[in-house]
């Protein structure tokens, strides 16, 4: 397509995973922008943690186009987009649960949930021979469920630990209660530990590579993720789990999902094929229409109903004896499969069989290419995951293209010798590349005479056969996997093996429907075609897919809290980097910040006349007033103001040294030092490290905040105020952080008198950095000199006096010890806890405090 818009005078551009900035920002200034959903979210949020704007890549997002947009907008929907950085190391922990989880045994609710509903509500004498055995087999469920350690919700896909199960973690960890709040971090390792071991599934939900790294499988597609990891040490369990090295904590810096990514563009729309049965979600969520186009040419393919078994092991027969039927005519055959170790198990009875065939899935997806390119080939045999599901085109008789490359390939040609040799550039050519475009043009012509030959020979065969060997969850996959075959009116046929032990049947009382096989006394090999069967499989399906759309409806309510909050800090800090001056709004930080530090000092509840004037001197000057300030509160003025008053007074006296501290600045400068600019960069200085703060509180936030349906309050409604709530000390920690370093801050001077350069530290020996005003309790901490400096490296800065005073720490890396407060002061959730153990409030003595 790019070569049409190239036609038309537009310009294109390409963003791939790997490309430098400079290559990007030329890509994304193009007229048209092809680009991976995963790199346009992640150039967005980096974008969003960069210090300037020359240095950002994308442009406005002004319209969209998504191929596949049901993959991205719906079953990606819910995974989000996170740019982390190193956290905590990987605690012990990890082995320590594993080792104790292997102990513990647990069963499904589903199966006490299920004979609940079969047992019998009369009383027992009157309890025919069919309702005894219901009513045995609940009492026998309900003794089981006595010794589990742990319950499985199949349907939810959660794992809850049992009070027997608690009570053998207590006695294994050493601990008294293991619902304590001082051991929420155990009882969070442990049930991470337990879903690792119960409902993510080797081979299916993630595979084990050669060198020891898990690797996540993705389950729409079957394709393998690269560089993607489960979040909340859900990751580091299953490590544990497979023995392989337990990779370091990450800590958020930065994230979205692509349903409020895409929402950003100001015009959305995209194309898919199986758009049809998820209308409803892309009309709610998205408010985009779904319109149906005709197919180019009458679709000619069969697709026949669904052959049910009773057991998986009758299914797997039939499947092999399908196969074998269709291999013997020559009819090319796709098999679709929903995980990787189910596809390798067809591989292995078929390789029983004496049938050649080749496999694809999340461990040889190199072949992708190959493989498909000889899926519609006369006697070909292919088991695939969903990686064939979608996007592809398998051409009957093969594929020319793909058959000549692979042969010059083989000639010892160059990639991009190749690459030259098909295309359609308009340019003149060299030697070499007019001989490989010659040779090209030659195995083209003479694979696709071969390819035509066989073709017709596969549709005398009935095109190409899909072969499913269970029904998947959404419609629109199994569809996807049907709509290999028939292609652009190409013959074909598509049919699906069930068995009611199938995991969707099972989900959704596959047990209540075997029962009719053992009426009619139906052999395991014998298939069913039943359309009440089918239509509870459907059913089922529209179930989940019901259910799937209320969780992302849901989980959206909650992306919104968080949505606007981020909208809210990256739009303020655009503006800041587009050179907004934020003077003024310094100097509107100044009365609340002096009202905070005059709070923590003195009672404010009581006339002035009654404040200790030593204590709030020495506050204010350790804290709040720069050198040049002079202002020192007397006994005789106490006694004449009132608090407004005293607030006022004060804060027009910092406000007036602060600006003679920047007229300072510039006439000792001579002008070389911009401290607008340093105003500007201590401000995202402080956003950026509290934003990665709030990110992980709001996360634990949500974590909770369920519970608070117990007490019959909305879990929506109270997340959304206590963020609301989160946000607005959040940012008074922002005001309080930048307005406290700028009043104190000094810039250093070098040699010769020189003043230091705003930038990043370039040597140790030259700079220290910006003290961050503490109580008097903190301790000294190492020169500035061996510390890390943790700036962003284009960021401007201010440096501290060459000799800060003892009680202050020396750098911006320095732990002081937090003040402990005054007991009228109100500790926020995310400040640093008034006992002194340098914790945050929430994860210490919030919860002493709130019984």
């Amino acid at each position: 397509m790019g070569k049409v818009h190239k036609f038309m005078g537009l310009t294109v551009g390409v963003v791939v995973p790997g490309m430098d900035d400079a290559d990007k920002q030329k890509a994304y200034k193009c007229d048209i922008i092809y680009a991976t959903n995963n790199e346009l979210g992640f150039d967005y949020l980096r974008d969003n943690l960069k210090t300037s704007i020359p240095s950002m890549v994308q442009r406005d997002l002004n319209f969209c186009i998504i191929d596949e947009v049901d993959s991205i907008l719906i079953d990606e929907a819910r995974t989000p987009l996170i740019i982390s950085g190193k956290g905590g190391e990987s605690s012990k922990l990890y082995e320590q649960v594993d080792a104790f989880v292997r102990r513990l045994s647990g069963g499904f609710d589903d199966d006490k949930k299920d004979a609940e509903k079969k047992a019998p509500t009369r009383k027992k004498k009157e309890l025919n021979e069919e309702e005894q055995k219901a009513q045995d087999r609940l009492t026998s469920i309900l003794e089981e469920m006595e010794n589990w350690d742990y319950i499985i919700d199949r349907k939810d896909k959660s794992v809850t630990i049992t009070e027997k199960g608690a009570e053998k973690a207590e006695s294994f960890f050493g601990i008294a209660n293991l619902g304590d709040i001082e051991n929420a971090d155990l009882n969070h390792h442990i049930q991470q530990a337990l879903k690792a071991h119960e409902l993510f599934k080797r081979d299916e939900d993630y595979i084990v590579s050669d060198d020891g790294e898990i690797l996540i499988v993705d389950e729409f597609t079957g394709r393998v993720l690269n560089g993607r990891r489960y979040s909340d040490g859900l990751h580091q369990a299953i490590e544990a789990k497979e023995k392989v090295k337990v990779k370091d904590e990450n800590k958020t810096h930065a994230t979205v999902t692509f349903q409020n990514y895409f929402r950003l563009y100001k015009k959305l729309s995209g194309m898919t094929g199986t758009a049809k049965t998820e209308e409803d979600e892309f009309r709610t969520i998205y408010s985009l229409d779904v319109i149906e186009i005709p197919t180019n040419r009458p679709v000619q393919r069969v697709d026949y109903a669904d052959m049910i078994y009773s057991t998986v092991e009758g299914k797997k027969k039939a499947i092999v004896n399908e196969v074998v039927e269709r291999h013997a005519k020559g009819q090319p055959i796709l098999i679709g499969t929903i995980t990787v170790e189910k596809s390798e198990e067809i591989s292995r009875l078929l390789r029983r069989n004496g049938i050649k065939h080749n496999i694809l899935n999340a461990k040889n997806h190199e072949r992708e290419a190959e493989i498909v390119a000889q899926a519609g080939r006369l006697n070909a045999v292919t088991i695939a995951t969903n990686m064939a599901g979608r996007g592809t085109d398998i051409l009957l008789g093969g594929n020319p293209e793909y058959l000549a490359k692979k042969r010059m390939r083989e000639e010892g040609y160059e990639h991009e010798m190749i690459e030259t040799a098909i295309s359609y550039a308009d340019r003149q050519f060299n030697d070499e590349e007019i001989t490989a475009r010659n040779r090209y043009a030659e195995l083209y012509k003479m694979y696709k005479a071969e390819t035509d030959a066989e073709k017709e020979q596969v549709v005398a065969a009935g095109g190409l056969c899909i072969l499913g060997t269970e029904r998947h969850e959404s419609r629109r996959i199994d569809n996807q996997l049907r709509g290999r075959s028939g292609r652009q009116g190409d013959p074909g046929d598509s049919v699906f093996f069930i068995s009611l032990e199938d995991d969707l049947a099972k989900r959704f009382g596959g047990e209540s429907m075997k029962k009719l096989y053992n009426i009619f006394k139906i052999e395991e090999d014998q298939c069913l075609q039943s359309k009440m069967l089918s239509r509870s499989i459907e059913n089922a399906q529209k179930a989940i897919e019901g259910r799937n759309f209320g969780i992302r409806k849901h989980t959206l309510q909650y992306d919104e809290v968080m949505n606007e909050q981020r909208k809210a800090i990256y739009g303020n800090r655009m503006a800041v980097l587009k050179g907004e001056n934020v003077h003024d709004q310094m100097l509107r930080f100044i009365p609340d910040y002096v009202a905070k530090v005059v709070g923590e000092t003195v009672n404010t509840d009581a006339m002035p006349e009654k404040w200790d004037e030593v204590a709030l001197n020495e506050a204010l000057k350790q804290r709040v007033y720069p050198d040049e300030c002079e202002f020192e509160i007397t006994r005789e003025m106490l006694e004449k103001w009132d608090y407004d008053y005293a607030m006022k007074k004060i804060s027009n006296e910092v406000i007036k040294s602060y600006e003679q501290k920047i007229e300072n600045i510039k006439i000792d400068t001579n002008g070389q030092v911009d401290y607008y600019q340093i105003e500007r960069n201590e401000l995202l200085r402080a956003v950026d490290r509290n934003w990665i703060d709030h990110i992980d509180a709001m996360d634990q936030l949500r974590k909770g905040i369920g519970l608070r349906g117990y007490a019959q309050q909305d879990p929506v409604i109270a997340y959304k105020q206590e963020g609301f709530q989160m946000f607005d000390e959040m940012v008074e920690r922002i005001q309080t952080t930048t307005i406290s370093r700028l009043l104190k801050g000094r810039i250093v001077r070098i040699q010769q008198g020189r003043p230091v350069p705003i930038q990043r530290m370039p040597a140790p020996q030259r700079v220290s950095q910006t003290a961050e005003p503490q109580p008097a309790s903190a301790p000294q901490e190492a020169p500035a000199a061996e510390q890390k400096p943790t700036q962003p490296a284009s960021a401007p800065m201010i440096g501290d006096a060459p000799q800060p005073p003892k009680d202050l720490a020396a750098n911006i890396g320095g732990k002081a010890q937090p003040k402990v407060a005054a007991k009228n002061t109100k500790v926020g959730r995310n400040d640093p806890c008034p006992c002194g153990s340098g914790k945050k409030y929430k994860d210490c003595c919030y919860w002493k405090d709130h019984k």
